[in-house]
């Protein structure tokens, strides 16, 4: 039995379990699964990231055929949702009775990587699937602790953008999208009247604030954690950016007060039913398309930045998102399991997969394919190769989407409320929320 730190991923689970919404959901039911001797045969859990998990079969099951065709390999799926994906690798993990093959995602890669149940992926490793500088390096970010052979690789990837209405902004004499704050909050101020709002927002949705906030710390050249790990929430810089965040229901008045409690897509819906003119959101279009919007009726552009465009450094406007494919280190069907990732990121395959969730390849090659070049998918890919960046690949990463996604949870509270908003009740949050962090 291989030597796991249980106490390092034990600790994390229910902070992990409310950072799902990192990775894309469903909801479903699912039965157990483990670890198989033959090398015949592969288990497979694969996260639900269709409409439904009868989507998901729908769409894997041919790929897993022509898997089994290629190599006489077959691959056993099961399709798990979010909502117990996270305790059943935990599971796996502890008992040593994982599957072969599994999802992650990929804001979970540092804290699953102290577990030490994973393979980790070495240059031998990505040697046998084709090599490391196949993938995009922004999603290879998220595939681990820096420094460290990765825990996973890269298999969907998704990033953020602003989706507005095209109407409400003809209505209010805008001709284009904002690129910057300043210009979204004039933006928002010209439509945020009669019962009409300029921004959505899922105020209490703590992994959706840690998204938002996240940025706009890079934006104020900030970072949340130092170089060694150690939590660094209160400096200038990240109560800037919480304030900024906030202040858009606070100062600016462009989010409804009714956002605060928004934690179940809520924003979307308003979004799709022109409530609200703009929500910045990954990967929104299937949503869209399944909430009644036509194509043509909205429009996608990147996340605004504080002044200039999207870039490098200061400029950084969304979190990498995504899912990971990782191999559990105990596996008995090694030399199966490195074949299936290999087929999983081939072009082809990347390129069949991505198109059928609505995701982007990170695969390189797979993302020259016209179909990630719509008006849905161009500004994620140019987001994703230019100005995205990963979440703090440490092992505590999952407290702190707990910690200071609550803090911001509370301050959109006391802006629904009417309480201040002030800089010193933000650092007072950020405060409270280091002091939950794990002692160091």
């Amino acid at each position: 039995m291989r030597s796991i730190r249980v106490a390092a991923i034990g600790a994390v689970t229910l902070s992990l379990a409310l950072a799902v919404s990192a990775c894309g959901g469903g909801s479903s039911t699912a039965g157990g699964g483990g670890s198989n001797d033959s090398p015949k045969t592969l288990t497979y859990w694969a996260s639900n990231q269709g409409a439904s998990i009868t989507v998901d079969k729908k769409v894997l099951k041919p790929e897993l055929d022509k898997f089994e065709k290629q190599t006489g390999i077959r691959v056993k799926l099961e399709v798990i949702p979010w909502s117990e994906l996270l305790n059943r690798i935990l599971t796996a993990t502890t008992s040593g009775q994982g599957p072969d093959v599994l999802n992650i995602g990929n804001t979970w890669s540092a804290s699953l990587q102290a577990s030490g149940a994973l393979l980790p992926w070495d240059d031998k490793n990505f040697d046998s699937i084709g090599g490391k500088d196949r993938f995009v390096d922004s999603a290879l970010g998220s595939t681990g602790v820096k420094g460290e052979d990765p825990a996973a690789v890269p298999l969907y990837s998704m990033a953020y953008a602003l989706y507005y209405n095209k109407k409400m902004f003809a209505d209010a004499g805008i001709s284009k999208p904002p690129a910057t704050w300043d210009e979204l909050v004039a933006d928002g101020k010209k439509i945020s009247k009669d019962g009409k709002w300029g921004l959505g927002a899922e105020g209490a949705n703590l992994s959706e604030n840690i998204h938002q906030v996240f940025v706009f710390a890079k934006q104020h050249g900030a970072d949340f954690f130092t170089a060694d790990g150690k939590p660094d929430f209160t400096s200038e810089g990240a109560v800037a950016a919480i304030k900024d965040y906030v202040d858009l229901m606070a100062k600016d008045k462009i989010i409804a007060p009714g956002n605060a409690e928004y934690a179940q897509n809520q924003s979307l819906s308003d979004f799709a039913k022109g409530k609200t003119a703009m929500i910045l959101w990954q990967t929104a279009s299937a949503t869209l398309t399944s909430l009644g919007m036509k194509d043509d009726e909205w429009g996608v552009a990147p996340a605004p930045v504080r002044s200039g465009t999207p870039g490098t450094g200061t400029s950084v406007n969304s979190m990498v998102a995504g899912i990971n494919l990782a191999v559990f280190k105990n596996t008995d069907n090694h030399d199966g399991a490195l074949k299936f990732v290999k087929f999983m990121t081939s072009d082809a395959e990347q390129k069949t997969l991505n198109k059928a969730y609505g995701s982007i390849p990170p695969v390189k090659a797979a993302q020259s394919d016209s179909a990630f070049n719509t008006q849905a998918t161009a500004a994620l890919r140019d987001t994703l190769a230019k100005s995205a960046e990963a979440l703090p690949q440490v092992a505590d990463e999952s407290q702190f989407e707990t910690s200071v996604g609550t803090a911001v949870k509370e301050l959109f509270a006391d802006a629904a409320a009417g309480r201040p908003v002030t800089t010193e009740s933000v650092k007072a949050k950020l405060e409270k929320a280091q002091q939950q962090m794990p002692a160091k």
